[in-house]
């Protein structure tokens, strides 16, 4: 059995967006990649479900156009399960009916669109433009994220303490006072903690410390 291999990446190592579709029609993928790629996409077709997982995933920004029926499959009950193992690509789904029903519930799972066959070129193209969008920004917002958790991770315990009293709104002094160090050795934790992060000013490092949800010493001053 010939199994597939995820295109190359470019020369610079960036990826581009990538587009995936699952349908078992034949006709509709052929239709859907010739549309896609007419516009530069990158897009890989699947007939099922199953082929679309065992498929590695760029680390791009993504979507994935889903037929709501497929043979012996709902497309809705595999939302739910790309819902809950983590894969959180958005989903643009199409059904070859019309469905009120089955359209809202798809949007209330999380879906960025539902588009009834046939369906008009123009508004799948700019469906999928929103949905590699949104997915370009999660993807940065992770990004960011996993680089901010890597600096944290490189701070020492001490270093990290000094960090939550700063956090919390402690002065040196008082940060001193509750950690029984000298405001010098403070200081130059509270240097080193500044650095490491990358913080330029303390609200900086507040914001910083949020998005890692980092553990704050609220303690009441001397």
């Amino acid at each position: 059995m010939h199994i597939r291999q995820p295109p190359p990446s470019p020369a610079d190592g960036s990826h581009t967006s990538v587009v995936y579709v699952i349908d078992d029609d034949e006709s509709m993928r052929l239709a859907l990649r010739g549309l896609l790629r007419s516009v530069g996409l990158l897009v890989e077709t699947f007939g099922s479900t199953r082929e679309f997982l065992a498929f590695p995933k760029l680390d791009a920004p993504s979507c994935l156009i889903l037929d709501i029926r497929l043979h012996g499959e709902s497309g809705l009950t595999f939302q739910r399960e790309l819902t809950s193992s983590g894969l959180r690509m958005p989903i643009l789904f199409i059904t070859g009916y019309a469905d009120v029903e089955m359209s809202v519930r798809a949007m209330k799972a999380g879906a960025v669109d539902f588009f009834p066959k046939p369906f008009r070129d123009q508004d799948m193209l700019d469906a999928v433009a929103e949905a590699l969008a949104r997915d370009g920004q999660r993807l940065a917002s992770e990004h960011q994220l996993a680089a901010l958790r890597s600096v944290y991770g490189s701070l020492t315990s001490r270093e990290k303490e000094v960090m939550a009293f700063v956090v919390a709104g402690l002065m040196n002094k008082q940060i001193a006072a509750q950690m029984n160090l000298s405001e010098i050795t403070v200081k130059i934790h509270r240097g080193q903690v500044m650095k490491k992060m990358e913080a330029r000013s303390v609200p900086d490092l507040v914001r910083k410390a949020e998005a890692l949800g980092a553990q704050t010493y609220r303690t009441e001053a001397p």
